[in-house]
């Protein structure tokens, strides 16, 4: 190893290998279930028309992915994820569903994606940007192979905002979410590791500043909450098209927060 060279991806990835095998099972089980609705709920903000190439980045076992291709008429969607072990159950669960024809699977680093530029109309992150070591270079990253016009949908966890709720909010992820996690993952410290970032990660403003500050193309705007992103950019230069795009993420980068998406569901 270099001197210097960061560990964290490599440990990072280490630890979603180890729990791969019962993520699914944790997933369904610390979110009362609802995390299938999240997903549903993330794959119906992408646009209905046919043919669309779809990304799923940090993409894992492939249930988002599942979501997408549901409703037919997909080109493709590529499962992206930097952990070996989650994407060979991915590729299982889409050959029992007889969709391997047109969901693929890549093992790639989101940071350093390894596809052109603009080689999707839509991307989507589940659960996934708050693990990126670099959150801008994650960012640019998804912008860059986002073709003009296209649609950028981010499903992730953040704290709620009522002051009661975030109390308890913080018990059930300090106490309750790490011990029940590593004990059924049969590992000790991923799921604290995983209530963690989740602690740290900002809210809906905090996320926009930070893209904003990651990338002088990103205008002040609105942030809110899974707004829908206009189709934008076509018969416009390059740097129109570039600063379009840039603006509707800014829009679209809202994050479903689980505290506001049960309460639809009542």
């Amino acid at each position: 190893m270099a001197k210097g060279e960061n560990t964290e991806p490599r440990r990072v990835r280490g630890m979603f290998n180890r729990i791969a095998h019962r993520y699914d099972l944790l997933n369904h089980l610390l979110s009362a279930n609802f995390d299938r609705r999240w997903r549903r709920l993330a794959a119906r903000e992408l646009p209905g028309q046919p043919g669309l190439r779809v990304l799923d980045l940090c993409g894992g076992t492939g249930d988002l992915s599942i979501e997408v291709a549901r409703p037919g008429g997909i080109d493709r969607v590529v499962c992206c994820d930097f952990a070996h072990d989650m994407l060979t159950r991915a590729a299982a669960k889409f050959r029992r569903r007889t969709i391997d024809s047109f969901c693929l699977v890549t093992e790639a680093d989101g940071l350093r994606l390894p596809f052109v530029d603009a080689s999707f109309d839509a991307v989507t992150v589940g659960f996934g940007v708050r693990n990126f070591v670099d959150l801008a270079t994650g960012l640019r990253e998804i912008l860059r192979v986002l073709r003009p016009g296209g649609r950028l949908v981010i499903l992730e966890f953040s704290t709620p905002s009522l002051p009661l709720l975030d109390r308890l909010y913080g018990i059930y992820l300090g106490r309750i979410l790490p011990r029940l996690g590593d004990r059924v993952a049969g590992n000790r410290g991923p799921y604290g590791y995983l209530a963690r970032t989740i602690a740290d990660f900002p809210d809906p403003a905090g996320l926009a500043g930070q893209i904003r500050e990651g990338d002088p193309v990103l205008p002040a705007g609105e942030h809110g909450v899974g707004a829908q992103a206009a189709e934008s950019g076509r018969g416009r230069s390059r740097p129109a098209q570039r600063a379009e795009l840039a603006d509707r993420y800014w829009r679209i980068c809202g994050i479903r927060h689980p505290d506001r998406v049960p309460r639809g569901s009542e």
